[in-house]
């Protein structure tokens, strides 16, 4: 023994990977991203290029056949391992992927989002994100819950804080994406700060909070402790 300074104990248990599951919400599901998804999603985001503009390395596609072909390519993946989004009338309005998935260390990502206009700053949007989130931490075990994104996507960050994510700091020129520098923001949520994270997710989500035009009465900013809009 020395009287350097070391961190607790930790359980090393690993986490479970990912799997097909369906998780199913009050305002839609996720379910495991498959290639007869690919039609309707590509009616959902054909001509929207805009929302690719902070995706590494992909989009937007020329046509339904390259978005196809796309997709095709992300099923078989482990990792990212991919679940399409799917509103209460059947129809698939994105995409999100638990990624970056680290076992041994309980650590898991969500990224590599699609959200096509009809999700974008909807309940189902939102409980996406809890599902997910609950699903990393709950039944899989994690004890870390990664956001990454381009630090000049002011959206991605926003959603991040708004969503309970702590910033952590920035890479400096982490990458080079479609021919250009990307600096990345680190975001991170812990096992730990997830029970407090989670009321707030549901205490937003719940009906109530709603009122008979669907507007907020508390917004989930406001719940998580950041300014309320």
């Amino acid at each position: 023994m020395t009287d350097l300074p070391i961190g607790p104990p930790v359980d090393t248990t690993p986490a479970r990977r990912p799997g097909p599951v369906v998780l199913q919400g009050c305002y839609g599901r996720l379910e495991k991203l498959a290639t007869h998804h690919a039609e309707a999603l590509w009616r959902a985001v054909k001509g929207h290029d805009h929302i690719w503009t902070y995706m590494s390395a992909y989009g937007p596609f020329v046509d339904g056949k390259a978005f196809a072909d796309w997709v095709a390519g992300r099923v078989p993946l482990e990792d990212p391992y991919s679940y399409a989004v799917i509103n209460p009338s059947g129809e698939v309005v994105g995409i999100a992927t638990l990624m970056e998935i680290r076992p041994a260390a309980r650590s898991v990502e969500v990224g590599h989002i699609v959200y096509s206009p009809a999700l974008q700053r909807t309940s189902l949007g939102t409980e996406a994100q809890y599902l997910l989130a609950r699903y990393a931490f709950e039944v899989l075990g994690n004890r870390r819950y990664e956001w990454k994104c381009d630090a000049l996507n002011a959206p991605s960050r926003r959603a991040a804080l708004r969503y309970g994510f702590i910033f952590e700091g920035m890479l400096r020129q982490h990458m080079i994406a479609k021919g250009r520098n990307r600096d990345t923001a680190y975001f991170s949520m812990l096992d730990s700060e997830w029970p407090a994270r989670k009321a707030a997710f549901e205490r937003w989500l719940a009906p109530g909070n709603f009122d008979a035009r669907g507007k907020q009465k508390i917004s989930l900013s406001a719940l998580n402790g950041g300014p309320a809009h």
